[in-house]
């Protein structure tokens, strides 16, 4: 045996059912290895593409995903998707071929000091130079990328180790039981929440990875508390809940502000601040805050908690709310808030404005969309109108890269989401730019017969920078570009491609393309003049509570 058959046994040992990568020379061994293994080895068409899969496999899952690359520039185009999951607390593996030790110490070809690279993208990294090593550094791999607050971890396997011969095994996997909150911090955050009077809860990722939506869900009810999430956070009650303050995360002010503002105490569950960050809804660190998670709360001087509950965080809320002595209030003073939400949304159900308005393709996408059906949005003009403007009945419903906030990512993830569920209808959408960037991979998804949708909102430019440039002055530039026709695109791959033409057109195009047997691609002219009317709007708000 050698070192790189035991690290596909230590892979198999941890449970991997996929790995997601392109074939390269340094690493010849391994997929020589992955031959006789139960590991579906997916070639993908970029490394990018690969570690945009795994990320979102490790998200659904809870589980590392894992991705492989060849050494060089294979190894620097992984980096953008591990850089992803790391922020966006998804685990997952990267492995890196390398050239032989015997060379390192010398300028050769395609060599580059992967560990440095792959450092601050990462929690943790190792490069396997003793064979004997390889099961001991595969278990750490997974513990670090799996535990506590979740992430990437990187190995590099350099393929004279990799040739080697070696004795070993696969090491016990860890059993790990949960953690507890300790009884005094339980006890100080219930009376904080006895004493407020408007108390908010806002749920972060952590909450979705802890599945917390049960234990937040009672607290809710009990205590009559309205709920707001970040991004990451969505569908940890269903928005339709009389109680759901739906999104926060906008850079600009929006009607959840005006329910932040009047908060005496913010109850934070499972809050990432790389998710949005303090200072934008608490720039003088006057809310009180009471931190709930698995992990410390970090140092932020707009975050500074009267306490934190550190532990597993079902059982945190539930002893937190055996502690509680709060009187129900059934007329809320932030239902105001609530309602004109319900208004602005429900103000595009009948708009057959065309270009179609964001607001009114994001509207009828959730009438199609089933409860545990999935959607993944890519990074642009079109995620900030999803985060605020599509709401979820389940956790991961509606999947969106945050932290990092990568172009490319919703193909690749589709791809991840339709394998983790393909029981499930899954929706790509991407702008036109991100749409350019990892289209590639829609032959990968053909190949693997994983049938999903993508939308186009079709802008021919890069909607986000023009919004962000005429905020700051007034103007745009550099942003525009050409398209490909993108349904003679799609049937160029063997897929089913569309174009709308009419706002009425969109419901039944969609489901028509959800029904197809192979990926389809719909191209949807969109109305990015919302954009600045939003902002507009953002700067007049009056807050009604």
């Amino acid at each position: 045996m050698n070192t790189a058959e035991l690290l596909v046994r230590c892979l198999e040992n941890e449970g991997v059912e996929y790995i997601f990568g392109v074939p390269g020379e340094e690493n010849l061994q391994v997929l020589q290895a992955l031959k006789q293994s139960s590991i579906q080895f997916v070639t993908t068409r970029h490394e990018q593409g690969a570690a945009f899969m795994a990320d979102v496999y490790g998200r659904l899952t809870g589980k590392a995903g894992v991705c492989l690359s060849t050494l060089g520039p294979g190894a620097t185009n992984l980096i953008t998707g591990v850089a992803d999951a790391n922020l966006d607390r998804a685990p997952l593996v990267a492995i890196t071929g390398q050239v032989g030790t015997d060379r390192m110490h010398i300028e050769s070809h395609q060599y580059l000091d992967l560990v440095a690279m792959f450092a601050p993208v990462t929690q943790w990294n190792a490069q396997i130079v003793r064979p004997s090593n390889t099961s001991e550094i595969v278990r750490k791999a997974f513990k670090l990328a799996q535990t506590g607050n979740p992430g990437a971890v990187h190995i590099d396997l350099p393929e004279n180790i990799a040739d080697m011969e070696v004795t070993g095994k696969p090491l016990t996997r860890d059993r790990n039981g949960k953690t507890y909150a300790a009884l005094e911090t339980i006890q100080t955050a219930a009376d904080a929440i006895s004493r407020a009077e408007r108390p908010l809860i806002l749920v972060g990722n952590g909450a979705i990875r802890a599945r917390a939506s049960g234990a937040i869900m009672k607290m809710v009810d009990e205590l009559q508390i309205p709920v707001t999430n970040t991004f990451m956070g969505k569908g940890v009650i269903p928005y339709q809940h009389p109680l759901a303050l739906w999104s926060v995360g906008l850079q600009q002010r929006d009607f959840i502000s005006c329910a932040i503002d009047k908060s005496d105490l913010v109850i934070a569950v499972g809050y990432d601040l790389v998710e949005y960050p303090p200072k934008k809804w608490n720039p003088d660190g006057q809310i009180p805050i009471v931190h709930v998670g698995l992990t410390p709360a970090e140092i932020d001087s707009s975050y500074m908690p009267v306490v934190e509950v550190i532990g597993d965080i079902s059982d945190a809320l539930e002893q937190i709310l055996q502690r509680v002595e709060r009187q129900s209030q059934s007329s809320y003073p932030f239902q105001a808030v609530r309602d004109e939400m319900r208004a602005d949304y429900e103000q595009y159900r009948d708009d057959m404005a065309f270009p179609i308005k964001p607001q009114k393709l994001l509207y009828d996408l959730r009438q199609v969309m089933g409860p545990e059906d999935i959607v993944l949005s890519d990074v642009g003009a079109h995620k900030m109108w999803i985060a605020r403007n599509y709401h979820c009945e389940r956790p991961n419903t509606c999947l969106i890269s945050n932290g990092f906030a990568s172009m490319g990512i919703a193909i690749p993830g589709a791809i991840a989401a339709k394998l983790v569920n393909p029981q499930r209808k899954v929706v790509a959408v991407t702008g036109d730019g991100g749409f350019m960037m990892n289209c590639q991979e829609l032959e990968t998804a053909l190949r693997l017969g994983t049938p999903f949708v993508t939308i186009i909102f079709n802008d021919g430019g890069y909607g986000l920078i023009e919004w962000k440039q005429h905020n700051y002055y007034g103007e745009s530039a550099f942003i525009k570009f050409n398209n490909p026709d993108f349904v003679a695109l799609a049937k160029s791959f063997g897929l089913q491609g569309y174009r709308v033409t009419s706002t009425e057109d969109f419901i039944p195009t969609l489901k028509m393309a959800l029904e197809a047997d192979v990926p389809a691609v719909i191209d949807c002219p969109i109305d990015y003049g919302e954009n600045l009317l939003f902002t507009e709007k953002s700067r007049e708000l009056a807050c009604a509570i």
